[in-house]
């Protein structure tokens, strides 16, 4: 193969495995997925839902020591829903604390802390079988090192901030990046 083939083959290369928006967001890795509510036969499409809007995206476990961040997060969704911000959960046992019964999760999510912010069917969120939302998250930010990681996303689908677990819903730096997307 003559050198110029060999050039064109590799920007090709490149180009093919760049995100196709200059900015670096790959927004059909975002939002270019339906998904089932949790315990729902409803199934949303992430671009309808989210798309366009300033973000808190978590993913969640029912049986989990941050469980409780669950009230946190409503509190945020009621406070600055009003601004536009949208709470998305995603519950996921690649961290092997969700339940299996997602009649139970929702009961945990919806009666026991009171959520009404939107809550998707279970997913993987890390490794080789993540959902092509979270890895699109990981390649911006990092993958989730534990349950009730938390990543804040600007209206274009910017991760402008990412934090892990300990950091709670009423955390200062948590509000700020909210405040800065809005």
């Amino acid at each position: 193969m003559g050198r110029l083939m060999m050039v064109a083959c590799f920007v090709a290369g490149l180009l093919a495995s760049a995100p196709a928006h200059a900015d670096g967001v790959d927004r059909d890795a975002l939002f270019d997925h339906d998904l089932r509510e949790l315990h729902s036969d409803r199934v949303l499409s992430l671009r309808e839902v989210l798309q366009g809007a300033p973000l808190l995206l978590v993913n969640t476990a029912s049986r989990c020591g941050f469980t409780g961040q669950f009230e946190g997060l409503e509190a945020l969704h009621r406070e600055f829903g009003d601004q536009g911000l949208k709470v998305a959960g995603f519950p996921s046992n690649d961290f092997r604390q969700e339940l299996e019964d997602e009649a139970v999760v929702a009961e945990v999510c919806r009666v026991n802390f009171g959520v009404t912010f939107t809550m998707f069917s279970p997913i993987s969120v890390r490794g080789d079988d993540a959902h092509p939302l979270f890895r699109e998250l990981a390649r911006q930010s990092e993958q989730p090192a534990w349950n009730f990681h938390k990543y804040v996303l600007d209206r274009d689908g910017n991760v402008v901030a990412s934090f892990p677990s300990r950091v709670a819903p009423d955390d200062p730096r948590l509000r700020a990046a909210i405040r800065s997307v809005l």
